[in-house]
């Protein structure tokens, strides 16, 4: 089984090479060994990989950063969908199902653009973490939890958010380790900026975040007004999404680009 594997890498969130962000895909016949999924995820070194596989209702998928399993990712699943799609294992017309351990995604493709439908996370309002300004840089406004250890952080100002430069060893220690810092837009062509960080999984920057849009799409709807939004992450890759509240769904919308794929020589 093994010998076979082809393993792409996919720049998500993006129409441009080495721009949004990169995940690893492997499509398997069958459900690999977990310390092998791991060992690969690993190997490539990126923020996600995912092994996907047949079931009933169409593709389990799983995730993995270099150092641990996660329940979701939406890039990993951006590009996922995009290499199913390219390799023609469904139609550009269909839908494709992904069980995850996350819950159910559903994705289509609309003229181009690849639309996941994710669950919506839930916020719970917190005290402003006594440590935050020493460790991120700037004293947040709000303070939210979120789902899977997330910490919400809310600026006042976008500059706050491209400024910060987080202490990365001391962000465990405080309580920061699964941090979003986000703002309203003042000078991008945006709704609303973030920064992901999550030294927690072994990712000191996530470059671009698809899930983190399950917590701040209800966030700054409610905030904004608006069910249909646009984010710019900025990361030094920098991604932007169009993203849409569905009752307590989210669509997340978005462009990738296969950059290479290498076979398996073990």
């Amino acid at each position: 089984m093994i010998n076979e594997i082809v393993i792409y890498q996919v720049d998500a969130f993006t129409d441009e090479p080495f721009k949004g962000n990169p995940a690893g895909v492997v499509i398997l016949a069958v459900e690999a060994p977990l310390d092998w999924m791991q060992n690969i995820a690993m190997e490539m070194n990126l923020s996600e990989t995912a092994f996907i596989f047949p079931c009933k209702t169409g593709f389990v998928i799983r995730y993995f950063t270099p150092e641990r399993e996660v329940p979701l990712c939406g890039h990993a699943t951006l590009a996922s969908s995009h290499i199913i799609y390219e390799l023609g294992l469904k139609a550009l017309h269909e839908t494709i199902v992904f069980q995850a351990k996350g819950g159910e995604l559903t994705v289509k493709n609309e003229r181009g653009n690849i639309v996941m439908n994710f669950p919506e996370y839930s916020l719970q309002k917190i005290e402003t973490n006594k440590d935050f300004n020493r460790v991120v840089g700037f004293e947040p406004v709000e303070m939210y939890s979120s789902d899977y250890g997330w910490v919400i952080a809310v600026s006042k100002e976008e500059k706050e958010i491209a400024n910060a430069k987080p202490i990365v060893e001391e962000m465990i220690k405080s309580g920061l380790g699964h941090l979003m810092i986000t703002a309203k837009a003042e000078f991008s062509d945006a709704d609303f900026v973030l920064r992901c960080f999550a030294p927690v999984s072994g990712i000191n920057e996530d470059p671009v975040t698809g899930s983190a849009h399950c917590a701040l799409t209800p966030l700054w709807s409610r905030k904004l007004g608006k069910n249909e939004l646009e984010s710019l992450q900025l990361s030094k890759r920098t991604g932007r999404m169009k993203v849409r509240m569905c009752d307590n769904r989210v669509e997340i919308q978005g462009k990738a680009l296969t950059i290479f794929e290498i076979k398996l020589k073990i």
